[in-house]
């Protein structure tokens, strides 16, 4: 029983009550109990002992250990014992101890400079000060003595006094925090006012604009936020639409909501402090109770989802399967499309006056600002012409070449030489990475529109752990390719076959680190691609057809999320979409019962891609390596070979006439 073993179940509460504290002060989630309980075990063996004033730690060792890393700080009063390990006892604020919650704002934070006495009715004359220097001190110590054994002692020993604490507080001229921890110390940062400049899409000033914004990381899952998922449009959904609504001559309309986060409403109690500038004079200690989510709360995103979603079920669209962000309606012959990416919107259909009896309806439920015919989309600018529709992110590569200073640089043909071997090892570490992997964040974006960048994007990416001056170096040549090829966009033509085929293509053991392989795949629909996709592959094939066939098994897999999403707009193909691959093995493979056990490994991808051509979903050629378009996603070619490529994959400078 727990009454029996004292020193133990003392120790252990010891442990706990220190574990919790340090999860407390830290704002950490109960979950790291373990790593908090460790921590205070390290502590409680560093400090100092009423046997022999020594700690716990040096007993055993001849040496004293390195102790000028732990800080010290003043606490709080002890707390009334508690008879349980969980929740933590609510620590109460004094004038070096100010907690900030959401619910309960704080006096500013000032810097203190604490000097601390100890005093015991044991050792009145000893004293412990926090004024010593930070460097590394060299203690002197006597030599090590053999432990004798102890007796038992007799005597009764009298109760240590409390700590008697002094401090001295400074005023603290102007504080930023370094870290999250310190943040939440600071009800100055519990909220702040976000200034930004607003652009039209030629780059010239919209408006100035300023939002205030809660500092979402002080929320806690499960108190103040539970789901934070809201879905957004994916970039492949985005041209099947455009492709549908040019090919049928639709109008595309574009509407931006105003303030779309404060539209939301919260199904958590969230309290807020009083911003900078709107404190009230009456209650300046006041906090404010939010009725409705403000941007910076985690949630934000997924309620104004929700409140979006649930009036466009009120009036009649459903939400699609295969994009939670594209919206159908579908009544009386009357179809329209919408498209969502938070406060960005893309509305099309095949009847106008019941597109402006829409936007009518939706604008009285919401503030929005009718954009007219869409032009700007995301990044992307949107070229429509009686030919078709042309997507570029021309002022998009501009702004990048500006910030990385490339608008000047030598324009190359090729993002990538067919010579270069990149590796992990290859070149010298850079001293900052933070640019390099900026810039291929910028170009992932980039290849929304340009599927000729994907391959070098993708081997970049491999790197961004710990970029090298040769990878660096391939970056910019990236960089100097975009800069010759700034206007270069895709064309989603008029008049277009709304058929489905797809090219596939690996290449066998190309990585110089680990010999995986490279496996991709471009769909099209007619004449133009919709979805593209460059990828390593996991684990290492021992022949080309191994590596061939996981890319044809990744096509078949995104040829029927594509067929799903066409037949929910009203779509179905005339033919049975086929996929086209150079390799004989994967072809013969995906039609004839020729597996044996040397494929095994393989089983998965090949019984689904069976099943497939089994039923008619798809179905697997083959395709000579000269017309092979997903070449260019697997390795680097030659300027001859890329130029081709890129003319057959849709790529063009402008619309055609």
């Amino acid at each position: 029983m727990p009454e029996h073993n004292g020193l133990a179940e003392r120790r252990h509460r010891h442990i706990v009550e220190t574990g919790l504290a340090l999860l407390s002060h830290a704002s950490m989630p109960r979950s790291y109990w373990t790593y908090a309980f460790a921590t205070a075990v390290y502590l409680i063996n560093r400090n100092l002992t009423t046997e022999e004033s020594s700690a716990e730690i040096d007993l055993p060792q001849s040496s004293y250990p390195a102790v000028m890393s732990i800080p010290i700080t003043t606490q709080p009063p002890i707390p009334p014992p508690i008879t349980h390990t969980v929740p933590p006892p609510p620590i109460p604020p004094t004038e070096t101890n100010t907690p900030v919650s959401p619910i309960a704002p704080a006096p500013p934070l000032l810097e203190a400079s604490v000097s601390e006495e100890r005093t015991t009715t044991e050792s009145s004359e000893k004293s412990v000060s926090t004024s010593a220097p930070t460097e590394n001190v060299v203690l002197q110590q006597a030599p090590p003595q053999p432990l004798v054994q102890l007796r038992t002692s007799t005597r009764q020993r009298k109760p240590v006094n409390k700590l008697n604490l002094r401090a001295a507080v400074l005023p603290l001229t102007e504080y930023i925090p370094t870290s999250v921890a310190e943040a939440l110390k600071d009800p100055r940062w519990c909220s702040t006012w976000i200034f930004t400049i607003k652009r039209l899409p030629n780059g010239a000033v919209d408006r100035f604009k300023a939002r205030l914004v809660a500092q979402g990381f002080s929320q806690r899952r499960g108190i103040d936020f539970h789901d934070t998922f809201s879905p957004v449009v994916k970039p492949a959904t985005i041209r099947i639409v455009l492709s549908v609504a040019v090919t049928r001559d639709w109008p595309l309309r574009q509407l931006d909501v105003n303030n779309a986060f404060l539209q939301g409403k919260l199904d958590e109690e969230v309290y807020m402090a009083q911003p900078p500038g709107f404190a009230s004079p009456e209650n300046p200690t006041a906090v404010w109770k939010l009725n409705k989510a403000v941007y910076g709360l985690k949630q934000a995103p997924r309620a104004w989802y929700n409140e979006l979603r649930t009036f466009l079920l009120q009036y009649g669209f459903h939400n699609s399967l295969s994009d939670a962000s594209l919206f159908i309606y579908n009544h009386g012959g009357v179809c329209l499309y919408m498209l969502v990416y938070v406060d960005d919107m893309v509305i099309t259909g095949n009847n106008v006056d019941h597109l402006n009896k829409f936007f009518n309806s939706l604008s009285s439920r919401f503030s929005l600002k009718d954009l007219g015919e869409l032009s700007y989309f995301l990044g992307i600018e949107v070229q429509r012409s009686l030919s078709g529709l042309l997507l570029t992110q021309t002022r998009y590569i501009a702004d990048l070449l500006h910030r990385t200073k490339m608008t000047d640089a030598k324009p190359v043909p090729t993002p990538m030489c067919p010579t270069t071997k990149l590796t992990l090892t290859s070149g010298d570490p850079l001293p900052d990475a933070k640019e390099f992997r900026a810039v291929i964040g910028s170009l992932q974006y980039l290849s929304l529109t340009r599927p000729d960048i994907s391959f070098a994007v993708n081997k970049l990416s491999q790197f961004m752990h710990k970029p090298t001056t040769d990878h660096w170096h391939a970056a910019k040549r990236v960089l100097r390719y975009l800069a010759g090829t700034i206007h270069r966009g895709l064309f989603l033509p008029a008049r277009n076959a709304l058929s489905l085929h797809a090219f596939t293509d690996a290449d066998w053991g190309g990585d110089g680190d680990d010999y995986s392989s490279t496996g991709a795949y471009i769909v099209y629909i007619g004449r133009h691609p919709i979805a593209w996709s460059s990828k390593k592959q996991k684990g290492v094939s021992r022949s080309s057809t191994e590596a061939e066939y996981p890319s044809v098994a990744a096509t078949t897999a995104e040829m029927c999320w594509v067929l799903s999403l066409l037949r929910e707009i009203g779509i179905k193909p005339t033919s049975t979409p086929a996929i086209y691959c150079d390799n004989k093995g994967a072809t013969y493979l995906s039609a004839n019962p020729v597996f044996h056990s040397r494929m095994k490994h393989l089983a998965l991808d090949y019984h689904f891609v069976r099943e497939r051509v089994q039923d008619g979903t798809i179905r697997v050629q083959h395709v000579s390596s000269d017309d092979q378009l997903a070449d260019l996603l697997t390795k680097p070619v030659t300027r001859a070979h890329f130029q081709d490529m890129c003319r057959k994959i849709g790529l063009t400078k402008g619309a055609p006439s």
